[in-house]
C-alpha cells in the first residue's frame, strides 16, 4: 500500500535539487519520481552532513501529499494510573506497587478527569497507562464503556499494543478477544506507543519487560484486522544507531503494506530524566528535525507524520512542518508521562495557541478528529464531516 499516486508525480514538473552530498543526488531521482527508497537510501539519509536537502526532499513529499494543511486536534490525556509490573529503564512514569508516589484513579475519578477537558469540547480522549499488576480487565472496559455513556460524541483513542497484549493476557483470553471486547465497550481506535525500537539488542536494554517488537508488531496487525485503526511510534535518541531506526521504520512500513491500518506516524524524543538511562544527552534540534524528515521519506505508505509538540517543543514542532510533518497533535490538556522524565514543554496548549504556531509557520490550519476528518466549531460544540 503506497499512498503516493506515483502517476501523477510522473507528471509534474521536476523541482531543482541541490546537495553538496553527492549520496543524496540519486536519492533525490528517486523521491522526485515517488520511488519507495531502501535500507541503504534510510541510512545514508541519517548520516548526511546536509539536513536541508534531506529536509527538501522530505518537505517535496509531505506538499505532494498535504499542500499546505497542517493537522491538529482538540483532545484531552487520560493516564489511570502509573503502576506497572514492567521496569523499563527508559521510563520515568512507572512505578511499583507499593511506592509512595503510586495512583490509581477510581472509574469516577477518571471519569470526572475527562470532563475538565471539555471546556474546549474535545473530539479525542487518549488514554494510556501502567501495566497494572491486580486491575482486572473489566476496570478498563468499564472505564472506557463510563466515558462512551457520558461523553458519546468524543472518541475514545485508548490502549497500545503492549496494553493490548499485557490486558488480554490478565484476562486469560486471546488478543482477538480482548479486542472485540474492547470494541464492545466502545475503544474506536489505538495509540502507538510501546513500540520503542524493534531491534532486540536494543530492546532488551531499555525495554527488556514489555513484548518484543515482534509481538508489538503482530498485535498491530491483529488490531487492525479487527478494524481498528492505530498510530505506530519510534523512541529515538538512547542507544540505537541509524541501522535500528531503519530497521524499525521499514518493518512499520512493511506492515503497513499488509494492513493499511496505521494512521500516523509519531517519533518520540527520548527524555532522559529521572530514568535509568539519565546519564546519556538529550536529543539535539537536529537529529529531531532529521527524524521528522526521514520518517517522511521512508514511511511512503503512512498518510501523516506528526510531530509531538510536548516531545520536541512547540517552537520545534512548528519548524518541522517544512520537514516533512504535517500534524502536531493537539490540546492534551494534561501530559504526564514525558513530564516525569523531565520535559520542561507545558503540559497543554490552547487551540488558538496551536493555531498560531501552525499559520505563522506558513501552513493552513487543518482541524480534525481522530480519523482526520474535518471538524467544525460553534462556541463550544462541534461537527465532524462524515
Amino acid at each position: 500500500m503506497n499512498v503516493m499516486n506515483t502517476e501523477a508525480i510522473s507528471n509534474r514538473p521536476r523541482h531543482s535539487f541541490q546537495t553538496d552530498d553527492p549520496a543524496l543526488e540519486p536519492i533525490a531521482d528517486k523521491v522526485q519520481r515517488g520511488e519507495r527508497l531502501s535500507f541503504e537510501d534510510g541510512v545514508a539519509l541519517y548520516r548526511s552532513g546536509d539536513i536541508l536537502a534531506v529536509g527538501w526532499m522530505a518537505n517535496l513529499v509531505r506538499e505532494r501529499m498535504h499542500g499546505d494543511l497542517a493537522y491538529f486536534n482538540v483532545n484531552r490525556h487520560i493516564n489511570p494510573t502509573n503502576v506497572c509490573v514492567a521496569s523499563c529503564r527508559l521510563c520515568a512514569f512507572g512505578r511499583k506497587k507499593g511506592a509512595a508516589d503510586t495512583y490509581t484513579m477510581a472509574l469516577e475519578e477518571a471519569w470526572e478527569t475527562a470532563g475538565k477537558g471539555l471546556t474546549e469540547a474535545v473530539t479525542e480522549f487518549h488514554i494510556v497507562g501502567g501495566l497494572h499488576p491486580d486491575l482486572p480487565f473489566e476496570y478498563f472496559m468499564d472505564l472506557v464503556s463510563g466515558l462512551k455513556e457520558r461523553y458519546p460524541q468524543v472518541h475514545i483513542k485508548a490502549f497500545t499494543m503492549v496494553e493490548i497484549a499485557f490486558l488480554a493476557k490478565r484476562g486469560k483470553m486471546t488478543i482477538e478477544e480482548a479486542l472485540d471486547r474492547m470494541k464492545a465497550a466502545g475503544v474506536d481506535s489505538c495509540p502507538g506507543g510501546g513500540a520503542e525500537i524493534f531491534a532486540d539488542r536494543v530492546r532488551h536494554i531499555i525495554c527488556d519487560h514489555k513484548i518484543d517488537g515482534g509481538e508489538w508488531l503482530e498485535t498491530a496487525r491483529l488490531t487492525h484486522k479487527a478494524g481498528l485503526r492505530s498510530n505506530a511510534t519510534m523512541l529515538y535518541g538512547h542507544i540505537e544507531n541509524d541501522e535500528d531506526r531503519v530497521d524499525h521504520l521499514l518493518k512499520l512500513r512493511a506492515v503497513q503494506d499488509e494492513t493499511g491500518g496505521f494512521q500516523t506516524f509519531i517519533p518520540l524524543s527520548f527524555h532522559p530524566e529521572n530514568t535509568a538511562l539519565g546519564h546519556l544527552p538529550k536529543s539535539t534540534g537536529m537529529t529531531d528535525i532529521r527524524q521528522i524528515a526521514v520518517s517522511r521519506l521512508l514511511l511512503d505508505n503512512f498518510a501523516h507524520i506528526k510531530s509531538y509538540w510536548q516531545m520536541v517543543t512547540p517552537k520545534m514542532a512548528q519548524i518541522s512542518l517544512r520537514f516533512g510533518a504535517d500534524d502536531i497533535d493537539g490540546t492534551v490538556v494534561e501530559e504526564k508521562i514525558y513530564h516525569d522524565a523531565g520535559a520542561k514543554t507545558p503540559q497543554g496548549l490552547r487551540r488558538q495557541d496551536l493555531v498560531r504556531l501552525i499559520t505563522e509557520a506558513g501552513r493552513v490550519p487543518y482541524e480534525r478528529d481522530t480519523l482526520y476528518r474535518a471538524v467544525t466549531r460553534t462556541e463550544d460544540s462541534f461537527t465532524v464531516a462524515v
